[in-house]
């Protein structure tokens, strides 16, 4: 959507002047700061003024773009002039004439997030320039741009003399500014200069002291470990034997022993509690603990907690209620661990509830990606001050039930880190004597996470494909990005955050992007104009796919195409190809001694992307591999010299060649020995009859489908061949 907001015209040298004007009352009454609606004004009247002096004049229009906030200021300054020689040197800063011409533009490229020129001579120029506005800015609409233009015009341009004094405000505003900064600047220079003698120290005393931690919690997990396996063997044996003597197997006990024995039981019992849960958190800390994703209906969660906790129920006044999950898809995550959180949440609220009832639920999250599992009570509840530290190990809170229930203190602390581990996480609500509501939400598809403090792994990427940087935080896009282009010349590389993305791009350079505007925390709006403004990455094709309705401000940032999601797998295809197929070389060899077939074969591949190489004999062929390494060799099989057999057990034995996959292709009947000698070697076989029957291609690409390079390959039937 494109709101018009004013059209100026450059006749005079005064017009500049106005347009200058113009732009700082736009500015402010679209809320940019002063700083801001300095720049913009500053960039305006730097190209306007090239207009009128280098074209005669032109013209300035305003928009504003975009259905969702925040909305883009659009500004078109054209102009009829005989158009910009040298602009590729310009906007690489290496033309420099008398005139100053070129210092103006670069300087305006630099002030504003989208930068556009469009000349040709004698047929004047075309500048865009965009600004994303304040993201505290209103949507303006019909109406709201009717105030604004209402506005505007009871503004009206000021006289020459008022913008003097504006520019003069704006020149002692940034020299003051510029004075304070060198003066903090100093200050920090003569501060770097008193504490810089001893970084080098504290350097080396903090080293000495992290190596000193590092291996005292080595140590302090290896003995939770190891201390925790080595009190089970006795505390199961005086669980066994207290339990052999209840059950009066060596003859009766009196009260009093009874008494004492089911003393002795219950300490055993509360140990052994201790002792898991410490062993559960040594393995969180030390990284051990091993997440096992599979997938599982909430239903049968909620089954098998139910039948292991009603042993729990010592209070008949206090009821266990399961409310059975509605619409619910399946989960793929952790069965074991997310049953570990639901047991310490209900064990928990079953101690401090005298009376009322215990209820289990899980609802879908409003964004639908997670579960929400809620254990609600209606017991002594928590108090506001105690609430932060409830989830602190080895904390309890004092109260008349506590005594009476004493637990480990571990259980609560446990349950937070094993919902972090799987992606989520853990809140609370309650009130003193209403009960408290203990929620864990889960992601339905677990995912490894990464905290936002780690070093960004620099990808592997496969150099016989194409990288493809998809910056998607959802994992269904990505696994189905993942599907449309396997056995495809395109590589996905993964960056779930604008942060990870910044960091690939710093090591990697993709062939396109395929940018989601809203990730989760962060909208990918800013991406847009940071790409495009970087020279490293101003040529790098991006792909919007999205769910946000804003066609015309991705495209106005500089996106080279838009769609919503979920994308079909043809357009993805064809655009990467259109806007990254020039790097998509694919290498084919032809090793044949007859012409004729090698030159059947080669219509068989689409150039481009298809690089076909041929040689005439087996030694020529096994050089031409070594060499280029191919992403496909057809191999005829029988040849003078060097036969398709021998040279197929060479390149195998090669560690350059053995994974290419290799096709072989006769003209005559083979016997089982050298079907089953081809297979062994892992290759395909094609017959040179189905060049003549009009069934190769199809054979061809199936074969190429089976060995991954289904790309090297066109659905379509080639004219001449089928």
């Amino acid at each position: 959507m494109t709101l018009p907001i004013l059209k100026a015209e450059i006749r005079y040298e005064q017009d500049v002047v106005s347009a200058r004007q113009r732009t700082r009352q736009i500015a402010a009454l679209l809320s940019f700061d002063p700083q801001q609606q300095t720049r913009l004004a500053t960039a305006v009247s730097e190209i306007a003024r090239n207009a009128f002096r280098y074209a005669g004049g032109g013209r300035v229009d305003f928009f504003l773009e975009g259905q969702t906030p925040p909305q883009l200021l659009v500004i078109h300054i054209t102009d009829r002039g005989p158009g910009i020689p040298n602009l590729d040197r310009i906007l690489q800063g290496e033309y420099s004439s008398k005139t100053g011409m070129g210092m103006g533009i670069v300087g305006a490229r630099r002030l504003m997030d989208r930068f556009e020129i469009q000349t040709s001579h004698g047929g004047g120029t075309l500048v865009t320039m965009c600004k994303l506005l304040p993201r505290n800015s209103r949507l303006y609409t019909g109406p709201h741009l009717q105030e604004l233009l209402g506005q505007l015009i009871r503004q009206g341009p000021s006289s020459l003399l008022d913008e003097l004094r504006e520019q003069n405000g704006d020149l002692l505003r940034t020299l003051e500014e510029l004075r304070l900064r060198q003066e903090e600047l100093a200050r920090l220079n003569r501060e770097l200069e008193d504490t810089n003698r001893g970084v080098v120290a504290l350097y080396a005393e903090l080293d000495e002291r992290a190596d000193h931690l590092r291996r005292a919690d080595e140590v302090k997990t290896r003995f939770l470990s190891n201390m925790t396996h080595e009190f089970r063997t006795p505390l199961n044996s005086i669980l066994a034997l207290a339990r052999l003597l209840l059950e009066r197997a060596d003859g009766d006990l009196q009260p009093e022993q009874e008494r004492q024995i089911f003393f002795i039981r219950k300490s055993a019992e509360n140990l052994s509690e201790l002792v898991n849960d410490l062993l559960d958190l040594a393995k969180v800390e030390a990284g051990k603990i091993v997440i096992r994703p599979q997938e599982f209906d909430v239903d049968n969660l909620f089954g098998a907690l139910r039948g292991m906790l009603r042993p729990l129920l010592l209070n008949t006044s206090v009821n266990l209620v399961f409310d059975e999950p509605e619409n619910l898809p399946p989960l793929s995550s952790d069965e074991g661990k997310i049953s570990q959180i639901l047991r310490n949440f209900i064990s928990n609220a079953l101690k401090f509830t005298e009376q009322g009832e215990v209820r289990v639920t899980a609802r879908l999250s409003d964004t639908g990606k997670d579960v929400v599992f809620a254990v609600a009570d209606t017991g002594i509840g928590i108090a506001p001050e105690h609430q932060s530290v409830i989830f602190q190990e080895f904390t309890q809170l004092e109260n008349s039930l506590q005594r009476k229930f004493r637990g480990t203190g571990l259980g609560l602390p446990l349950a937070k880190k094993l919902a972090e581990l799987l992606g989520g996480f853990v809140t609370l609500s309650s009130a003193p004597g209403l009960g408290s509501t203990f929620s864990a939400t889960i992601p339905i598809h677990y995912q490894p996470q990464q905290s936002y403090g780690e070093v960004v792994v620099a990808p592997e990427v496969d150099h016989a494909r194409v990288p493809v940087l998809v910056i998607e935080d959802e994992i269904e896009p990505r696994l189905l990005y993942e599907k449309y282009l396997r056995g495809t010349g395109f590589q996905p590389v993964t960056a779930r955050s604008l942060r990870e993305a910044r960091a690939i791009l710093e090591t990697l350079r993709p062939g396109a992007i395929i940018l989601d505007i809203m990730l989760r925390g962060e909208e990918g709006w800013s991406l847009l104009p940071e790409l495009k403004s970087n020279p490293a990455t101003r040529d790098l094709p991006v792909l919007v796919i999205t769910n946000v309705d804003d066609r015309v401000k991705a495209m106005s940032l500089g996106a080279d195409a838009f769609a919503h999601k979920p994308v079909e797998r043809r357009w993805l295809l064809d655009h990467l190809h259109r806007f990254a197929g020039s790097s998509l070389t694919r290498k084919v060899v032809l090793i044949d001694d007859e012409e004729v077939s090698r030159y059947l074969l080669r219509q068989l591949f689409p150039t481009p992307p298809c690089q076909v190489m041929e040689a005439a004999n087996g030694m020529e062929g096994l050089k031409l591999a070594r060499e280029e390494l191919p992403q496909l060799i057809l191999l005829d099989l029988l040849m003078p010299e060097l036969g398709g057999l021998d040279v197929l057990e060479r390149l195998r034995a090669d560690q350059r060649t053995k994974e290419i996959p290799v096709i072989v292709s006769s003209s005559s009947r083979i016997d089982n020995d050298e079907r089953s000698r081809i297979e062994g070697y892992g290759a395909g076989f094609l017959p040179k009859y189905r060049l003549t029957d009009g069934t190769a291609a199809g054979e061809l690409r199936r074969l190429c489908i089976e060995m991954g390079v289904g790309d090297l390959v066109t659905e379509e039937i080639r004219p001449g061949v089928e």
